[in-house]
């Protein structure tokens, strides 16, 4: 019951920016946190930056001071800032969202994600 869409896959070369986005809706009581997660051939799913509801973020050591997580909790939406961008960062990205979410008279928490939105970096 609940949709998450990204927004902001692209072709980069190294050293440029790229900006994601991932709009959340559906049955949403509240949302815990959104984050963003990339897998790259032949590797597994890895945690890129979380954000809570609060505001406290946690960053991938490769990422940290290059990229940016922020959200505007008012309209379920978080955004991935990506600056210095490295051939290495090259994977499919994926949003996520830990909400606290509805059906009839049954109220639940569970992992939403998003399909996953390419990022490619050229050297």
């Amino acid at each position: 019951q609940v949709q998450l869409v990204e927004s902001g896959r692209g072709l980069v070369q190294a050293g440029g920016s790229l900006r994601l986005s991932c709009i959340a809706s559906g049955s949403i009581l509240s949302i815990n946190a959104m984050g963003w997660y990339r897998q790259a051939p032949g590797k597994q799913r890895d945690l890129v930056a979380v954000i809570t509801a609060g505001g406290s973020t946690n960053y991938a050591d490769s990422v940290k001071d290059r990229f940016t997580i922020s959200r505007d909790n008012a309209k379920n939406t978080v955004y991935l800032q990506m600056n210095s961008l490295k051939p290495e960062d090259t994977a499919v990205y994926y949003c996520n969202a830990n909400v606290n979410t509805y059906e009839g008279r049954t109220y639940y928490r569970r992992d939403y994600w998003g399909q996953g939105t390419q990022v490619t970096v050229s050297s």
